[in-house]
């Protein structure tokens, strides 16, 4: 079976044994290449399948795939909050074992994510880019008619921008390259932040995006982190403390009012339309995965989301 990985070559499709052992068999159907993919590129070889974007199939029936699992028992799990679970945080589906970048993966049956009518394979690698946004904005007292301030054009950032629109709330969004204010724009954001606003997100983790993220909270206001620190930032303490934000990092996804919050954006994907067309710039075949990598890592492609397809 063909799988990717990160080799003393670089990215490459190997040749790996068919998986084994017990679970549910997916046949992948499209598979997208996140930041944090790239930063395990960077990291240098590893004989772990990339791939926790996933959508597939399972005996002909769409699913998509919760990467991310729950213990049930440890202190983080018993009060609520799954989404540190401390299990979870080392068990991720493509990051710390064999990810969805193959021919067939095999997972959990509490893996799966069962799709709303019409939502294709193709596109349910949607689901957990999504699933992050409700994390963020279900932790959030978000009302309608809220301001939201999104700095950050990349994957992360859009979805949380449809999110936020799907909510009811007033969005603009902070992007540098033409083509991500370009699908900004499609999906309803604004691109001329002005004023303060009641939250503002770092979707692009970086100190220059925290930055300007600060400076566009009102008093008061919640400063999100949904883009991901890779090493130490310096951020504006003062302030941070003048204005009393209350701060909320967020990175993966738990439950929400007895239901998988990855479960809620499985539903909200059928009610998103024109998401993944705003988003899904390249595709590539399993066989170019390395340029598909390359393309993803190119700030010059003009890439968004790039998808590899078994």
């Amino acid at each position: 079976m063909r799988a990717v990985r990160c080799t003393e070559a670089g990215v490459a499709v190997v040749d790996v044994a068919e998986p084994e052992g017990q679970g549910v068999l997916v046949e992948v159907a499209s598979v997208g290449i996140c930041g944090s993919d790239l930063h395990l590129v960077d990291m240098g070889p590893r004989p772990v399948t990339f791939g926790h974007e996933v959508g597939g199939t399972v005996d002909g029936r769409p699913v998509a795939i919760c990467p991310v699992r729950y213990c049930g028992d440890c202190p983080s799990c018993r009060k609520g909050a799954t989404s540190v679970c401390q299990l979870g945080s080392n068990t991720v589906v493509g990051i710390h074992r064999d990810g969805g970048m193959a021919d067939r993966l095999i997972v959990e049956a509490d893996c799966l994510v069962e799709l709303p009518a019409g939502v294709a394979a193709a596109d349910a690698w949607l689901v957990e880019p999504i699933a992050v946004g409700v994390h963020a904005f279900e932790a959030l007292p978000l009302e309608p008619d809220m301001r939201v301030a999104i700095v950050g054009g990349g994957t992360v950032g859009l979805v949380a921008a449809a999110l936020a629109r799907h909510r009811g709330c007033e969005v603009d969004l902070v992007a540098r390259h033409p083509h991500q204010q370009a699908a900004a724009r499609r999906l309803g954001a604004g691109l001329e932040p002005s004023g303060k606003y009641d939250v503002a997100m770092d979707a692009a983790g970086t100190e220059s995006a925290a930055r300007e993220a600060i400076r566009l909270c009102r008093p008061g206001g919640w400063f999100v982190i949904a883009g991901i620190y890779w090493g130490d930032v310096t951020l504006p303490g003062l302030a941070l403390t003048l204005k009393e934000l209350k701060v909320l990092p967020v990175v993966y996804y738990g439950h929400v009012r007895g239901e998988r919050e990855i479960d809620v954006a499985a539903r909200l994907l059928g009610e998103l339309g024109g998401l993944g067309e705003a988003l899904v710039t390249h595709r590539f075949p399993l066989h170019r995965a390395a340029e598909a990598f390359a393309t993803a890592a190119d700030k010059a492609s003009g890439a968004i989301k790039v998808l590899v397809e078994p």
